[in-house]
């Protein structure tokens, strides 16, 4: 039965598409249809009043536009408040690039897996306008490498969500089209697991000229998200990687040879590298923890202190065998020392950073 599903949509000056949409999943049986008038201007507004007249469909306003993400938080909102989100909802685009049928089958996936659905659609196909693919390939890229998320489609609009899960896509953060993103972000970082249903990809437009998507302002809102995860890491490399230089020119004068220790013998070139990242590793990780709780995951977990320096530690370790290793293999001065340091350090953070999310930062603690 459809009859216990709603269709979300969010839309911003919408043309004659808005109702041959609203018509279109009517006619595929759905007869729960919530649209948010996201402050559209005046010359826009009879597609909504022509849209309110059909049965089953409720137009909520906002007074001014507020961003497609806080167009979807209202209609959650107000079906969570109503008692009407049913098994879950399906939130669609209003410009008639969903076909009805691939609506139903999320709808149907969601029911059946209790899961949320992703449609996700075929980038390979020549009809796809080249800012979709480009922003899609950039983001799949930065999820699966930065988060260890692997998703076909990342900006897809058609999502079916189940009810259980509306209230904590009520508290994602994100007002516009970061809020997309975030759900996604926060999907693996609440643990609410997630499927794909192959979608067709269809545009009247291949320029997709009437989108409200911006490029570089979207662009930024949602790369934010990532920079900010980014940014953490960077600063506290750069601050390793200085210290790490000093630290290695200053005990090269100071140790005039190796020592023994629990009956094996370390070279003075290996306790340099020990001393000079364990010293590096101390004074960056004080930065990078500061950073990661306040700035980045603004976690209020307990216990996230002891998580991090384990995991820091065990950075550590692999940190200096690697570059030591290395190092004696290529003969390496200080300089190159601290090269093929960044290069394992960028290895080592893809792992970190994903350790640190689910891990370190996890927010079932709170």
């Amino acid at each position: 039965m459809k009859s216990d599903v709603v269709i979300v949509l969010p839309s911003l000056n919408p043309d004659y598409r808005l109702n041959l949409v609203v018509d279109g999943v009517i006619r595929q049986g759905f007869d729960k249809i919530v649209i948010v008038n996201d402050g559209s201007d005046e010359a826009h507004m009879a597609p909504f009043k022509e849209a309110a007249a059909k049965p089953g469909v409720v137009v909520l306003d906002h007074e001014v536009n507020k961003g497609k993400g806080r167009a979807l938080k209202t209609a959650f909102s107000y079906l969570l408040e109503t008692g009407k989100a049913g098994s879950g909802v399906v939130t669609i685009d209003g410009d008639n690039q969903h076909a009805p049928f691939d609506i139903e089958a999320c709808a149907d996936k969601m029911k059946e897996t209790g899961m949320v659905v992703l449609g996700c659609r075929d980038f390979s196909d020549p009809t796809v306008p080249w800012k979709s693919k480009a922003g899609n390939n950039i983001t799949k890229f930065v999820f699966r490498a930065f988060c260890g998320i692997k998703i076909s489609d990342t900006q897809t609009g058609l999502r079916a969500i189940p009810a259980k899960y509306l209230k904590d896509m009520i508290e994602i953060k994100g007002e516009r089209f970061e809020y997309e993103t975030n759900m996604l972000l926060e999907m693996q970082t609440r643990q609410i697991p997630f499927s794909e249903v192959k979608i067709r990809t269809l545009y009247e437009d291949k320029e997709n000229s009437t989108s409200h998507f911006h490029p570089f302002r979207d662009s930024f809102m949602i790369y934010k998200v990532i920079f900010k995860y980014l940014f953490s890491s960077g600063a506290s490399s750069v601050i390793d990687l200085l210290m790490f230089f000093l630290l290695s020119m200053i005990f090269s004068h100071i140790l005039t040879g190796g020592v023994t220790m629990f009956g094996h013998a370390f070279s003075k070139d290996w306790l340099v590298v020990y001393i000079a990242t364990a010293g590096a590793r101390v004074v960056s990780s004080v930065f990078n923890y500061k950073m990661n709780k306040h700035v980045v995951f603004g976690s209020h977990s307990k216990g996230t202190l002891g998580r991090y320096y384990i995991l820091a530690v065990i950075q550590l370790c692999f940190s200096a065998a690697f570059v030591a290793l290395l190092s004696a293999l290529f003969l390496a001065n200080n300089f190159f020392k601290t090269l093929i340091k960044a290069v394992v350090d960028v290895f080592l953070f893809f792992i970190s950073f994903r350790i640190q999310r689910a891990w370190v930062f996890k927010k079932d603690d709170e």
